[in-house]
């Protein structure tokens, strides 16, 4: 065989087995997906028989969530849940926590949610979602999703998707960044329904409340994120408080600090007067009343969605999250 021949016999071979490498990675790592959607490990919620929800999705969580929420706008559709609703709600919301999917399937079908065991394509975690199994009154009472790889340490809350721009988008960025956390997400745009129904911040009938206290109750601290425009009376880029409490908490504090660092002009409620401070906020008196840890912040629009000055309060509240976590 001429050197020529050789040459070019070699690469033959080395392309083919590059190729048949590439094929494995890619069978493997399709295959690692599909281990994680429908593998036997036992959530974290806890390991009692049933812990896991029959029900699974290999999904894009980010697109998923925000694909929801897309779909809000003023004027839009929206009741509340009566009493009983929210009963059904706070008792399958518990009975999942506490490792009992499948009492929480029940609890949670008379009243028009189901649960999801999703797989994100994304980064290959898993989160259990509570939302509506189908179209109706209950598809606009919102969402929860709990990471269902670790114990549940934290929560996010975006009471005005929509409404506050971007809020929805700093949400989910904030539990895919760190693990052990929940998202708890309105259904509804802030101006939907009548006489400000679904103005969940302000409203205790509600399924968003009524999950947030039931957190609460657990002793899972809430960081709820809302978003305001910027006048001269208001030349910062983020509010930070603790909402009914007025009192400062060593992470807040921290977390006040750290977006400093980052360039952010802060507004502490703690130690001086501030706009939006979230005192009349009823998740905030409900964590008052608990003694849970709440932390209410307020951010202007360069300071939610994109850009550095987004990066900058998403990597101060990511740290925020992180101390939970690690407490």
């Amino acid at each position: 065989m001429s050197p020529r021949n050789v040459h070019m016999h070699h690469t033959t071979i080395r392309n083919s087995a590059i190729t048949k490498r590439s094929h494995f990675l890619t069978v493997f790592t399709l295959f690692g997906l599909v281990l994680a959607l429908f593998g036997c490990r036992t959530s974290t919620h806890g390991a009692t028989d049933g812990s896991v929800p029959p029900s699974r999705e290999l999904v894009d969580l980010r697109s998923r969530i925000l694909a929801y929420t897309a779909r809000f706008t003023p004027g839009g559709n929206y009741t509340p849940p009566d009493r009983g609703e929210r009963e059904r709600i706070a008792q399958g919301v518990g009975r999942l926590l506490d490792g009992h999917a499948k009492d929480a399937e029940r609890l949670l079908a008379d009243v028009g949610l189901g649960i999801t065991r999703l797989t994100d394509t994304a980064s290959g975690r898993r989160y259990d979602e509570i939302a509506a199994v189908r179209s109706g009154v209950a598809e606009h009472w919102g969402r929860l999703y709990l990471n269902a790889d670790s114990a549940l340490r934290w929560s996010v809350q975006v009471p005005h998707p929509v409404a506050d721009r971007d809020t929805e988008l700093l949400g989910v960025r904030l539990l895919e960044d760190t693990p052990g956390g929940a998202l708890v997400m309105a259904g509804a745009h802030r101006k939907a329904g009548r006489n400000g129904a679904a103005d969940v911040s302000h409203r205790e009938d509600s399924a968003f409340h009524t999950v947030i206290v039931e957190l609460q109750r657990r002793g899972v601290p809430g960081l709820q994120l809302h978003g305001f425009a910027r006048t001269s009376q208001r030349p910062y880029e983020a509010v930070v408080s603790t909402g009914a409490a007025r009192s400062v908490l060593d992470e807040t504090s921290a977390l006040a600090d750290r977006m400093e660092a980052h360039g952010l002009r802060v507004c502490r409620a703690w130690s001086a007067r501030c706009p939006v401070e979230g005192t009349t906020n009823v998740q905030g008196r409900s964590a008052q009343r608990q003694h849970a840890e709440f932390v209410h912040v307020e951010l202007a629009p360069g300071a939610r969605g994109h850009g550095k000055d987004a990066d900058a309060a998403a990597a101060a509240l990511s740290g925020l999250t992180a101390d939970w976590r690690d407490r």
